[in-house]
């Protein structure tokens, strides 16, 4: 027991810092060191939808993966993008594709993509116990709406909320930055070439001012994860187009 005046307060470290300082870990240690993804942002355009991510990962401020996946395809017209706790967020995108494909193969049809941004904010929710523990998954759906020949994005928050957004929509640290430059970047009918890249100068800028945002690699070879989503279906950008994009974002800031 402790009077109000010497108190410990709610941290269970502080606690046993003061009850039993040989349990204890050092001032400022974590028993805990969870590896965050971040930033992900999908843009809609004249056929569709653009998905895009940077590659890096963190575990506090160490860069925990330089080459990590956050965009993934949902299933045929759809996409997910991860920002938060890396493994239960690629653990929620397994099992999400898995009940997609469930659900298709059982009903015989595929669900509506309103159907499938509700079921991914169920996920969210049931996740809500884990990120109170510091284990967030925070997504982007996006898709191509087969239905009204248009593409949809759509954003979520820790307790399973979920938000339609019209244009562009961003998440994970770099997003103020990134989502700033599709702000000022976007108009309507902008074409694949033109989303995309808008998507990667974003990114570009974002890792300019985000530790947690990963930059592309022109050594390693090291790009972001961009994908186009139309009536073709889910479709990932090849590499060495983004090295062309890339290079002339670099060869810009050079003449500047």
């Amino acid at each position: 027991m402790f009077s109000a005046s010497d108190d410990p307060g709610p941290s269970f470290s502080d606690l046993l810092r003061r009850t039993r300082p040989a349990d204890a870990l050092p001032e400022g240690a974590h028993s805990l060191v969870i590896t965050h993804g971040t930033t992900v942002l999908g843009v809609r355009f004249a056929d569709g939808v653009v998905m895009a991510g940077d590659r890096r990962a963190t575990s506090g401020n160490w860069i925990s993966h330089k080459h990590m996946e956050k965009v993934f395809p949902a299933d045929r017209f759809s996409g997910v993008a991860i920002a938060g706790a890396a493994g239960p967020a690629i653990e929620m995108v397994k099992l999400f594709q898995l009940q997609l494909e469930h659900y298709e193969k059982v009903e015989g049809t595929v669900l509506s993509l309103e159907g499938k941004a509700n079921q991914l904010g169920q996920m969210v929710r049931s996740n809500l116990p884990a990120a109170m523990q510091g284990m967030a998954v925070v997504p982007l759906f996006a898709g191509y709406d087969v239905r009204r020949g248009e593409g949809r994005l759509f954003e979520y928050d820790v307790t399973g909320g979920r938000y339609e957004e019209q244009n562009h929509v961003a998440s994970g640290s770099g997003s103020l930055h990134a989502g700033t430059v599709v702000k000022l970047g976007f108009h309507e009918g902008l074409t694949r070439d033109e989303t995309i890249d808008l998507v990667v100068n974003a990114l570009y800028r974002a890792a300019e001012e985000d530790s947690a945002t990963g930059g592309p690699d022109l050594v390693r070879g090291i790009f972001p994860v961009v994908a186009t989503i139309t009536a073709d279906g889910y479709q990932r950008v090849d590499d060495a187009e983004l090295r062309t994009k890339v290079e002339a974002i670099i060869s810009q800031e050079a003449t500047s």
